[in-house]
């Protein structure tokens, strides 16, 4: 086994607000069979949730990571992270001094992945589209700061915004803005099931049993022009039910490469070389934990609770129990590699301590012990997160402040519940939707916030959120970043808990496995190919 540590650039300091130019497409050539991708992501369509994979309804990093491959969007994150590049455009940017007009000039001879031709009326339908539905899962909040699209002949796109927002060009780069043909979208109405027609570098065909996807079969799409150099011609992304059945896989090479969720356990085992035949990848990720809270329950509705909690969690213990060197400490929503970042929560709180947590609940009169019941989703970011939330109760109750209980709920069940605020207390994670810190405060705490929490302050919305998003050079958007990460570790809507590093392995004769997830854990297949082994 080998090891390889892959360090790219995750701090995000310069949104140029000028026009971005990209030349032409090109087009690796494989021979031999699909490569065959494992991940523990489940993709479910419910009663409550039909429409998984319609971009107007997607929001999360699994279904996010098909979208990818199939829908494409006007931008895209660059191989090497960094500012957007153009990707269904020709060019982008913002036209005038403050950023509140960005233009696009798509580029010539796109194609849906049915012949269609690709034009500025599809991309402004699809966006409007996305407002319009406004669906529960909250991504259309993603696109808030548009005001009107204009579609000026069939390859100009001129967006006017609401106000200044120099993280525009990464907003057009997820898969909510995602191009799409009115013939198979309805105006108004969600798409349902698991059909995906777009013009990106793959057409896509599921396999479905019992309303979930088993395997996702990625082909390259002859029609495709953007940037991005396609290094394979089928990628087969197959949903195993848990970390130990995807390592059995790879093990007998019944797949090529093992991405999230693995456990601690086996990236500590593949990390000690027992398997000359694979390959472990180490890279940065942008991945957080956090605790949040309905905070007009009645349980956590008196700040000082939530307060106390946050006195009495040791992170350190947490990590070093559950998770060892893949994870650090987190004391702010913005992760420690991201320009902006505070740690807001130390800075308040310090190390734990009980006396002073009881101190807090005793000056705000709240009688002790307060009885709490954490919840957590048992399939979604891991089987760790069990053993997590049994080392965070212990901490809570070992205080003598808390009675606390845990339980754990299927995903398919679990995010219909939070949003719905039948949970007082609930553990979640964050994949960023891109590499900035606007994108873990302002989901967060912004109008029609994704969680659907009652959570709202004024200070944060009307002034401090909007000042952010006027400075493109975003070491300037610091003070307003700081102000708004340090009135959350006063309010305490959430509790950041840790950050992750991420992992890939894989079978020793594929290549690009260095990339094919970038710092915000999107899938990148088109990275991977199979060379003669290492």
């Amino acid at each position: 086994m080998n090891r390889k540590h892959l360090v790219l650039p995750a701090v995000v300091g310069l949104l140029a607000p000028v026009l971005a130019a990209c030349g032409g497409s090109g087009s690796g050539s494989t021979s031999g069979d699909a490569i065959v991708v494992g991940t523990t992501d489940r993709f479910t369509a419910t009663k409550d949730a039909p429409a998984p994979v319609d971009p107007a309804y997607a929001y999360d990093v699994g279904t996010w990571n098909i979208l990818r491959q199939s829908v494409q969007t006007l931008m895209i994150q660059p191989k090497g992270e960094g500012d957007p590049v153009p990707e269904a455009a020709e060019s982008c940017g913002f036209t005038d001094s403050g950023n509140e007009r960005y233009a696009c000039k798509l580029r010539d001879g796109l194609k849906f992945s049915n012949g269609d031709p690709v034009t500025a009326k599809d991309v402004k339908y699809s966006i409007e589209r996305a407002l319009r539905i406004k669906a529960d899962s909250g991504v259309f909040a993603l696109l808030s700061t548009v005001d009107t699209i204009e579609a000026q002949g069939d390859r100009e796109v001129i967006f006017h915004l609401k106000t200044a927002d120099a993280t525009f060009p990464y907003k057009l780069s997820t898969p909510v803005a995602g191009i799409i043909n009115p013939k198979d979208y309805a105006k108004d109405k969600l798409r349902d099931g698991f059909d995906i027609d777009g013009s990106g570098p793959y057409t896509v065909q599921a396999d479905v049993s019992n309303n979930s996807i088993v395997t996702a079969t990625f082909s390259k799409n002859p029609d495709y022009k953007g940037s991005l150099k396609v290094s394979n011609d089928k990628v087969v992304l197959r949903s195993f039910t848990d970390p130990e059945a995807m390592g059995a896989a790879i093990d007998k090479g019944d797949i090529d490469v093992m991405t999230r969720s693995m456990t601690p356990s086996q990236i500590k085992k593949l990390d000690a070389g027992t398997d000359p035949d694979v390959d472990l990848v180490e890279m940065p990720g942008l991945e957080i934990r956090y605790l949040g809270f309905n905070t007009n329950a009645p349980t956590v509705k008196n700040k000082a609770v939530r307060q106390a909690m946050a006195q009495v969690i040791n992170r350190g213990e947490l990590v070093s129990k559950v998770y060892g060197t893949q994870a650090e400490p987190l004391y702010s929503l913005v992760p420690a590699t991201i320009t902006g970042h505070s740690n807001s929560f130390f800075n308040k709180y310090g190390d734990p301590d009980i006396a002073k947590a009881k101190a807090t609940l005793t000056q705000a009169g709240v009688t002790t012990p307060v009885k709490l019941t954490l919840h957590y989703t048992t399939d979604h970011y891991g089987a760790a997160t069990k053993d997590e939330f049994e080392v965070l109760q212990k901490q809570l109750n070992n205080s003598g402040l808390f009675v606390v209980d845990i339980k754990g709920t299927p995903w398919e069940s679990y995010q219909n519940a939070e949003r719905k605020g039948v949970y007082d207390v609930y553990g979640m994670g964050w994949f960023p939707d891109f590499p900035d810190a606007d994108n873990f405060l302002a989901p967060f705490l912004d109008k029609d916030n994704f969680l659907g929490s009652p959570y709202a302050n004024a200070k944060i919305i009307g002034t401090l959120i909007p000042q952010s998003r006027r400075q493109a050079d975003r070491l300037t958007a610091s003070s307003s970043l700081t102000d708004i990460q340090d009135i959350v570790a006063n309010d305490i809507p959430v509790i950041p808990l840790w950050q992750g590093k991420q992992y890939v392995a894989a079978r020793n004769d594929i290549t690009g496995t260095a990339y094919v997830l970038n710092s915000s854990s999107t899938m990148q297949l088109w990275e991977l190919s199979r060379g003669t082994g290492s």
